[in-house]
């Protein structure tokens, strides 16, 4: 697919996408959810790609969903198209089920779906200049985005319900404050701290480890009991165990040399992987 709406670069094993609408504020719109899609379906086929970084051009992240329809943005009857799921839904979802280590990089102002789409990146590092607004009760609709599920995760249920029932917009420094993002940055140095962070993730580590860590960190707290987890570590020590991968992580911490670690993502993943798709362990 050749992309309108975004631009995609894999240097070093780090895959970034950049939302590239600036004459908009990176508004987002139907073809930049379909192209943000394929983006990751991309990465998650290409075993170059250890981590992504997700970034905006211009002073903006996202300025949310595009306006340019008026008061009928939001009305699908209107539009003819009637009930469907939501956009930046399938787009949060797609995130979700991705398998590499995702990290937004937020330079500027990141309104609605631009605040959203991020709760279910993995790491938020801000700039200075960033701004996060959750103004679903402001425009007379409701959270979307699966952000009633991710945001009370990442900040705790009282802070997600003071920004969605007040929908202000707020400043990096609150959102690191109140642990939506990791660190606050310069404009100038953004992105080379996303970029250095997502290269400790690339470098000297197995990719499938990685991947299984991110869904079992994602998904097992979600279990009534711990035993959900002790059967998901029990089954992945014992599958990745006995892999190239681990031979490789063993033999090079005693040689005191760089690991290479041959397992592909898209090749190699245990067999019992996903594991929720299945009751067979249990």
């Amino acid at each position: 697919m050749a992309y309108d709406t975004i631009l995609y670069d894999v240097t070093d094993n780090v895959l970034t996408i950049t939302l590239n609408r600036p004459k908009k504020l990176n508004a987002f719109n139907t073809k930049m959810m379909r192209e943000m899609i394929d983006a990751f379906d991309r990465a998650d086929d290409d075993d170059r790609v250890k981590a992504i970084i997700v970034t905006g051009s211009g002073r903006a992240f996202c300025a949310g969903a595009d306006l340019s329809r008026g008061g009928e943005t939001f009305d699908h009857e209107a539009s003819g198209t009637g009930m469907q799921r939501d956009g930046g839904g399938l787009l949060t979802l797609r995130i979700f089920e991705c398998m590499k280590p995702v990290i937004s990089a937020c330079n500027g102002p990141a309104v609605g779906i631009g605040a959203t789409m991020q709760c279910a990146m993995d790491i938020r590092l801000a700039s200075e200049n960033a701004r996060y607004g959750f103004v679903f009760s402001k425009r007379g609709i409701v959270p979307e985005a699966c952000s009633s599920w991710f945001l009370p995760k990442l900040v705790g249920i009282s802070t997600a319900l003071e920004w969605t029932y007040s929908g202000r917009i707020f400043g990096a420094d609150e959102a690191k404050e109140r642990g939506f993002v990791r660190s606050v940055h310069s404009a100038e140095t953004l992105l080379d701290e996303a970029q250095a962070l997502a290269r400790e993730f690339a470098t000297q580590t197995s990719s499938i480890s990685v991947a299984m860590a991110r869904h079992m960190m994602w998904r097992l707290p979600s279990a009534d009991h711990p035993m959900e987890a002790h059967k998901i570590d029990s089954r992945g020590v014992y599958f990745t165990g006995k892999s190239a991968d681990a031979r490789e992580g063993v033999q090079s911490f005693l040689e005191k040399r760089p690991a290479e670690f041959p397992g592909n993502v898209s090749t190699d993943m245990p067999g019992f992987f996903p594991w929720w798709e299945t009751r067979e362990f249990e």
